[in-house]
C-alpha cells in the first residue's frame, strides 16, 4: 500500500454511520465470475434493476476486472444498513473526487430508492449516485470479507443481522 494517508477519508465515512472502514489493495479483493450466477439466479432484480448486470451497456465481468485492478487502494466499508453503507462511500467517493481524486469510485448495493425504477420498466431516477453492487462485477463478497476478517455470513433468518459492504476504489 502506497504511503497516502486515507484517515480523512475513513472518518468521513465513520461520520456517515460505517461501523467499520478497511483500506486494501486490489489484489486483496478477491473476484470470481460465479458471483453472476447469484444475481441471474438468486435476484428479483435480474432483468429489472438499474444498476443489474443484465441491463444493456452494463460492461462484461472481464472488463470491470481490468478497470478496477488499475486502482491503488480499495475503502471497504461496513455497516449492518444498507443505505448507510452506500450513503458513506458516496461520501467518501465525493470528498476524495474534491481532493482531485477524479477517477474514485463508489460501489454499493443500491438502496437509494425504496422501489427501483427499473422493476416498473423506467429509467434510474438517481444515475449520478446508483452504483452496482460487488457480485454484480465478478466481486465475491463472502471470500474478501473472510479474507479481511470481516463479518460476513449467509443468513439462516429474516432475524438475523446484515452485514452490507460499499467500497470507495481510489488512487
Amino acid at each position: 500500500m502506497q504511503n497516502k494517508n486515507y484517515e480523512k477519508f475513513i472518518q468521513l465515512a465513520i461520520s456517515h454511520g460505517a461501523s467499520n472502514v478497511v483500506v486494501v489493495t486490489p489484489e486483496e479483493i478477491v473476484f470470481d465470475g460465479r458471483t453472476i450466477l447469484k444475481c441471474m439466479y438468486g435476484c428479483k432484480d435480474w432483468g429489472k434493476g438499474c444498476t443489474c448486470p443484465s441491463r444493456a451497456g452494463f460492461l462484461p465481468l472481464k472488463e470491470w476486472k481490468k478497470l478496477l485492478m488499475k486502482y491503488k487502494a480499495v475503502l471497504i466499508i461496513h455497516s449492518i444498513d444498507k443505505k448507510i453503507a452506500q450513503n458513506a462511500s458516496l461520501a467518501v467517493e465525493n470528498e476524495a473526487y474534491l481532493d482531485g481524486e477524479v477517477l474514485a469510485f463508489s460501489m454499493s448495493d443500491c438502496a437509494i430508492c425504496t422501489e427501483c425504477a427499473g422493476r416498473s420498466g423506467n429509467d434510474c431516477r438517481n444515475p449520478m449516485n446508483a452504483r452496482p453492487s460487488f457480485h454484480s462485477v465478478g466481486i465475491n463478497v463472502f471470500a474478501t470479507a473472510k479474507m479481511l476478517d470481516l463479518p460476513l455470513e449467509p443468513l439462516r433468518s429474516e432475524n438475523d443481522v446484515q452485514n452490507w459492504y460499499a467500497a470507495v476504489w481510489m488512487d
